[in-house]
């Protein structure tokens, strides 16, 4: 699993067609205090959500959950 702030690995995804992963999480917080920031974090990756073999978009109050190609 792929967890990033990166917006670079959606474009090698699904542009390239590359996955080197089983899954990516791509966090997108505004970015604020480091302890605002790992909160989001921790609320993100406590979430029932299958993670293996999706590229997942988080942001504050909401969350994109796409299959791999």
């Amino acid at each position: 699993m792929l967890i990033t702030f990166d917006k670079d690995f959606g474009e090698l995804v699904f542009r390239h067609g590359r996955s080197g992963s089983p899954g990516v999480i791509l966090l997108r917080p505004r970015l604020r205090s480091p302890e605002v920031v790992s909160a989001f974090i921790v609320t993100v990756l406590s979430q029932p959500i299958d993670w293996p073999g999706h590229f997942t978009v988080a942001r504050e109050g909401s969350l994109r959950v796409v299959p791999l190609p």
